[in-house]
């Protein structure tokens, strides 16, 4: 039995590189298990993003009885913090310290920054709600707490993850870079979804004490897995040369700008990001409200969208892995947007059920389509020693577009709803991200390389 054991065992480490997804991002200077570690910043973002827009938006407004309105600020007070991440990439990228880093103290910073926001919040949060002993403190030492705690775990969430993905770009080589961003971008969606069901099972039973218990769990956690990620990843260089004259974010970002059609990118990664978040809050509601869907069934919509993506970011890392144009495979993603939308549209005068599950995982794929294809050119589009702030722009245009899609979703629903019919309220929505999808195609089209790619000739 033992020696059975023992040639399988034998036999799958063999047979699994070539079925783990993303193993081949590994190379000798970075092999699978170190970029496997590295990743796990991204699994503590994932979590993060998760309890705010996910958990404590549900907990906030039906256990704590705080009011929607308040809700919807505080979750939208990460968001400001967003901008700065191109500051953030850009400090990165020119930092010199005299343990010879550049990368890990910023990271290391917003670690400590993410993990304070979480261990001040659910008393924040408690007192807030007015609950209990907490109903004698002033209203506005709650919404003042629970804001700093907000913008605090925004901040430093949006620093790990754009330092983070600074790092790992200087250590993948330039060709295995694709297959590293889809590993990160399945990381992050793992995260997310490993953290969404555990919080759903602990918190299934709702008391006070267990919500403090849960926020306090993810700050120990975040610290963890970013020191885990972290342990001896960036070399130190104590010698590293210091430029003749000191390198200013202006001059940065005038470099960065007109390099590759930096602004016409941002542009497109805008709209395109837009197009696929503004349907995020609409989806379980359209299917329960016109479709007349279980909630057990609109809750399966979360697992196909997740699947959808899943599959977009793997098509993605292998296909831009042989050499395909990343602008043209995130123009492939929002082609695959628009009939996904137009199935989802189509399945209310229908009443199907199969087709607006396939408009949903057709969403998904096109999102980790697109998502892949712009993340990857713009690391290859960065200019020398700016891979930081180029990420940055990146992160900080992708996570206001959408953020603001978010909000627009909402404010467009009810707007049509309210004067119309709530389906001619959810079908705007999705009518608008539609025509978002074609302005992105055509802000995209000048980008694509005129040299046949590798797949294509």
């Amino acid at each position: 039995m033992n020696s059975i054991s023992l040639k399988m065992l034998r036999a799958w480490a063999h047979m699994s590189p070539k079925f783990l997804p993303f193993a081949d991002a590994a190379s000798p200077d970075l092999p699978l298990s170190r970029l496997l570690r590295l990743s796990l910043f991204q699994v503590s973002v994932g979590m993060a993003l998760v309890l705010l827009v996910g958990t404590l938006n549900r907990v906030m407004i039906v256990e704590l009885h705080v009011s929607a309105t308040l809700v919807s600020v505080m979750i939208s007070i990460p968001l400001l913090f967003a901008p700065f991440r191109a500051l953030i990439g850009f400090r990165s990228d020119n930092h010199r310290s005299e343990l010879g880093w550049r990368r890990v103290p910023y990271i290391w910073m917003g670690t400590l920054v993410q993990f304070g926001g979480l261990a001040v919040m659910p008393f924040a949060l408690l007192v807030l709600s007015g609950s209990g002993q907490a109903s004698q403190a002033p209203a506005w030492v709650g919404q003042m707490g629970a804001a700093v705690a907000f913008l605090l775990v925004g901040a430093g969430l949006h620093t790990t993850q754009t330092v983070g993905l600074a790092l790992a770009t200087d250590l993948a080589p330039v060709e295995d870079q694709p297959k590293v961003v889809g590993l990160m971008c399945v990381m992050l969606l793992l995260g997310t979804i490993v953290s969404a069901l555990v919080f759903g099972a602990v918190l299934a039973d709702y008391s006070p004490g267990r919500l403090v218990q849960v926020i306090q769990a993810c700050a120990v956690l975040t610290l963890v897995l970013n020191v885990t990620a972290l342990w001896k990843q960036e070399a130190r260089d104590r010698h590293r040369k210091r430029p003749e004259t000191p390198v200013t974010f202006q001059t940065a970002w005038a470099t960065l700008s007109h390099s590759g059609h930096a602004v016409r990118r941002l542009v497109a990664v805008g709209f395109g990001t837009m197009a696929f978040n503004m349907e995020e809050v609409l989806l379980e509601p359209f299917g329960g409200e016109i479709l007349q869907l279980s909630v057990g069934s609109t809750t399966t919509l979360t697992a196909t969208l997740a699947t959808g993506a899943l599959s977009g970011f793997a098509l993605a890392s292998v296909v831009l892995g042989r050499g395909y144009d990343p602008f043209r495979m995130a123009s492939i993603g929002a082609w695959v947007g628009i009939p996904a939308f137009l199935a989802v549209m189509a399945s209310a005068s229908m009443q199907s059920t199969l087709l607006f599950a396939l408009g949903t995982g057709l969403i998904g794929l096109g999102s980790g389509l697109f998502g892949h294809g712009t993340l990857t050119a713009t690391m290859q589009a960065a200019p020398p020693n700016q891979t930081g702030l180029a990420l940055g722009t990146w992160g900080a245009v992708q996570a206001t577009a959408a953020g603001l899609a978010i909000a627009m979703g909402g404010v467009i629903r009810d707007g049509v709803a309210s004067h119309s019919t709530p389906v001619m309220g959810y079908l705007s929505v999705y009518a608008l991200e539609v025509l978002l999808l074609m302005a992105t195609i055509a802000a995209m089209h000048p980008l694509f390389r005129r040299t046949p790619s590798p797949l294509s000739a």
